[in-house]
């Protein structure tokens, strides 16, 4: 029976919930030859500095941006990108314990620290089993490519970020896969349009905004709110779902625009489960791009409005979709009101949208990825 392990990292959501998709596929279509296990790679060998760096992170991210703006760019060519490889070499050897107990035929790593990590086990340790890195952004960071050379298989999600990796990496063509990002196979549902805004209690006659708040991470709180006063201006034609997350502040915020407004079809929650159902009778989704959303935007064939991105991987994100046709990114000193009247009036450009997010989409990706890997992989 193969062992696959898949190694995430909770710095953002995308690399947790990738690594959920393909341990869930395997479990499901390779269970009678598989066993799979997935583990935090970083809390794994110290916890402690897991805890750490996720708030240093976060706090870094929605209190001074331009601070990690220059820690992402330092991490990937200048002397932060050194500290960040040792630290990681660090954690690898804690991790071997993982390894010698677990004894994987395959890794499969959705954040840079396990492929780093399990480079230097191949190379050092003489750990023997094969390596696929999952990226799961628009954009390469070279961080994700230390230790290319101990990696077996590289998935990426367009055309673009392949032709990277060969032309500045050189890495070989037969070994980079554009597959796309890792998706939930709940947006792959079989959904029913009427049924979903009778689950969801939404109005069939009005056509719907969905608008993220950004989460935890709760960035540019005054010009969020901002953005969905300008969107509540057109509650004639549509009706709102705003989903605040756990910012307690956002929340609040969004709560007194409710109560300004007087509208009911001005939809304020803090969480939902029905992301898959609201993104599929959506017009527009209002939101920061990181990987995970911006999959299932795409996935959905649903336009997006591009506000707040973290400064670093989520602007790399945003300049790719952006180009692509599939959103239209609110920069800093944009005229917020226009941009949102003239999107929701130009209904040709949104539907031209929606056809540039189903080209970019890649449905099947956790099933391709999976696939791809345990096909290579065959005893």
């Amino acid at each position: 029976m193969k062992r696959v392990l898949v190694l995430y990292a909770k710095y953002g959501g995308g690399h947790l919930s990738a690594a959920n998709s393909i341990q869930n596929f395997i479990e499901e279509n390779y269970y009678f030859d598989t066993q799979v296990k997935s583990v935090d790679c970083v809390e794994y060998a110290s916890p402690v500095l897991s805890g750490l760096t996720i708030e240093a992170y976060k706090d870094m991210a929605k209190k001074a941006p331009w601070a990690w703006k220059k820690v992402y760019y330092n991490s990937e060519n200048g002397a932060l990108s050194h500290i960040s490889t040792d630290i990681a070499k660090k954690m690898a050897r804690k991790l071997h314990t993982l390894f010698k107990e677990f004894l994987p035929d395959i890794v499969i790593s959705t954040h840079p620290f396990a492929t780093q990590m399990t480079s230097y086990l191949k190379e050092h340790e003489n750990v023997d089993c094969k390596l696929a890195t999952v990226l799961t952004d628009f954009a390469p960071h070279a961080q994700w490519l230390v230790g290319k050379d101990y990696c077996d298989l590289f998935f990426v999600s367009n055309d673009d970020m392949k032709t990277e990796l060969t032309n500045d990496y050189n890495i070989p063509e037969t070994k980079v896969f554009v597959t796309g990002i890792p998706l939930s196979d709940r947006f792959l549902d079989d959904f029913k349009e009427d049924e979903c805004f009778d689950v969801l209690r939404l109005k069939k006659e009005k056509k719907v905004l969905l608008f993220f708040g950004g989460g935890e991470f709760g960035l540019g709180e005054k010009r969020t709110v901002k953005v969905l006063k300008s969107l509540a201006n057109h509650l004639d034609e549509y009706q709102i779902v705003a989903i605040s997350g756990r910012n307690k502040k956002m929340n609040n915020e969004f709560l007194k625009l409710y109560k300004k407004v007087k509208n009911d079809d001005l939809h304020i929650y803090k969480y939902t489960t029905n992301v898959p159902e609201l993104m599929y009778i959506s017009s527009l989704v209002v939101t920061k791009p990181g990987g995970l959303t911006s999959t299932e935007s795409l996935a959905s064939g649903l336009p997006m409005l591009i506000i707040n991105p973290i400064p670093g991987q989520e602007e790399e994100n945003a300049r790719f979709l952006e180009k692509s046709g599939a959103a239209v990114w609110i920069k800093k000193d944009d005229d917020i009101d226009m941009i949102v009247d003239n999107l929701l009036k130009d209904t040709d450009k949104l539907e031209k949208m929606k056809e540039n997010c189903l080209a970019l989409s890649k449905r099947d990706s956790t099933k391709n990825i999976c696939n791809i890997i345990l096909e290579k992989n065959k005893k």
